[in-house]
């Protein structure tokens, strides 16, 4: 298990790492968390949900993803309540202290909020069942295992270890500072019991010459006993795909001179990012994150992303002055393409009847495409291919919504005719097009495939200056190998394999 001294240490890159070096070494290794918060969630073959982080992982050691990866998945919907999936299937919203509490009132002795036992069993059942078929497990912790005031309900950390005999590798920051003290800080709050099963630190993160810190790292083996296994740059042309939307803000607004610049809207409860990893990457594009008015309207493409609450999102824009920027632009002569929730969003309408997302039955859409949309408590995820628009390359992607959205036609001023955007195996079809620079769709990952990237880029492609396709599966493939390459090069793995055995 890759443990942390707080959150955003790193642990899920070296998990990822680690998934890669174990299968150049000839072994079957699978990647496992036992619990996972995030809104970026994938979509696995069986049509599940799971957290995005353990379907990285799972790609760099080379196989399909799984609800045994990740058990037990929170997408939260506010800063206080979660919808919470358990083995890739949601069994309700709940609020934090519902899902935090221990289970009983103390009043009364009854038992309220969900059930822990339960979701401690599901954990433990999913781990047996990966670990009878593949070897080694990557386990993954969650933010610091030294949150004493939650230990008693710890479902991911240490009691996770525990039940699967893990060989403990505490990985520290050294970037944000205090690095000696999160380190023995962290140990100290263990028990002891718990203590023995930290084989290893590993210091992340570190910029410069990692030479300069070797007495710093002698300094820790002796004040707690432990061997430094390796301590890691700070990995500044390595790019693989991310779970935590933190930086999204930080990246560079500007519009770039020369490149096809896309603003992908900044919502409250944006989801599903990694969407545009590969929009980000492509050498003719610029990509950037932003809800402001003016930056909105300097874009050539504006994306409407993923949300997790759609609803609020769209009165979030209306009242932040964002939507009105869009329908601007777009009359000017940008692109505007929504995926997911933001395809709901470009539409006529949002009906909520059952109150799956809050008490607002019904908000006008942007009115850009003509379709409806209602929310329904039941959620569709699954992994497809599609045809997308004449164009004869299979493409690949996964659907992950509640909500259907039909076509709207009341108003026969409308602009119509539309066609549809994806055409799947069954000969259904997907998503709405109104024009090339007008569409929506429930496509997740649509924008890893080249053929929609090149039509999306190709009214613009004379800003650009480079014009060639980008393969995102083979860069991917490349950054994996790239990243474990430099972890192999920094980690004493001779004692790394002697602690395993």
């Amino acid at each position: 298990m890759f443990a942390g001294t707080g959150s955003d240490v790193g642990k899920s890159i070296v998990a990822t790492a680690f998934c890669r070096i174990f299968r150049q070494d000839g072994y079957h290794p699978a990647p496992f968390k036992a619990q996972n918060m995030a809104l970026n969630s994938y979509a696995t073959p069986e049509g599940l949900e799971i957290g995005r982080a353990q379907a990285v992982q799972a790609e760099a050691a080379g196989i399909a993803c799984h609800t045994d990866m990740n058990p037990i998945l929170l997408k939260p919907n506010s800063d206080h309540t979660s919808q919470v999936v358990l083995n890739g299937k949601p069994i309700g919203n709940y609020h934090a202290r519902e899902y935090f509490d221990s289970g009983r009132s103390k009043d009364q002795g009854e038992r309220r909020g969900i059930d822990r036992d339960l979701l401690r069993c599901e954990a433990h059942a999913a781990f047996d069942r990966l670990a009878s078929r593949y070897n080694p497990i990557v386990m993954e912790g969650a933010g610091s295992i030294a949150e004493i005031n939650l230990k008693d309900r710890d479902l991911v950390n240490m009691s996770m270890a525990m039940y699967a005999k893990a060989d403990v590798i505490l990985v520290a920051d050294i970037d944000r500072g205090g690095v000696f003290a999160s380190v023995y800080g962290t140990l100290m709050l263990l028990s002891p019991e718990e203590r023995q099963r930290v084989k290893g630190i590993i210091i992340n993160k570190f910029r410069g010459d990692s030479s300069l810190f070797e007495e710093g790292r002698r300094m820790i083996e002796d004040l707690c006993g432990i061997p430094v296994l390796a301590v890691l740059p700070y990995f500044k042309d390595i790019h693989i795909e991310e779970e935590d939307s933190v930086s999204l803000e930080l990246k560079a607004r500007e519009v770039a001179q020369g490149k096809i610049n896309i603003a992908v809207v900044m919502l409250r409860q944006l989801s599903n990012f990694t969407d545009f990893d590969a929009l980000e990457r492509d050498p003719r594009a610029h990509l950037f994150y932003t809800n402001n008015t003016e930056e909105l309207q300097k874009a050539d493409i504006i994306i409407l992303p993923g949300s997790k609450n759609t609803i609020a999102d769209l009165i979030e824009l209306r009242r932040n002055g964002a939507a009105q920027a869009i329908l601007k632009a777009h009359h000017d002569g940008a692109t505007v393409m929504g995926i997911c929730g933001g395809y709901q969003m470009m539409g006529q309408e949002i009906l909520d009847p059952y109150h799956v997302e809050g008490d607002i039955e019904r908000v006008p859409g942007l009115g850009l495409l003509p379709v409806s949309t209602t929310m329904s408590g039941e959620k569709r995820t699954v992994q497809t291919t599609f045809r997308f628009l004449h164009y004869g390359e299979e493409c690949k992607g996964y659907e992950i919504h509640m909500g259907q959205s039909t076509c709207y036609t009341p108003d026969s001023s409308l602009p119509m005719p539309h066609a549809t955007l994806n055409t799947l195996p069954d000969g259904s079809t997907e998503g709405t097009f109104l024009s090339s620079k007008c569409f929506g769709t429930y496509m997740h990952g649509i924008l890893d495939n080249p053929v929609v990237v090149d039509y999306l880029l190709a009214p613009f492609v004379g800003k650009g200056e480079q014009r060639q396709s980008f393969d995102y599966t083979a860069y991917k493939e490349q950054q994996y190998n790239l990243l474990a390459e430099r972890v192999r090069k920094a980690v004493d793995m001779n004692r790394l394999y002697q602690i395993l055995t």
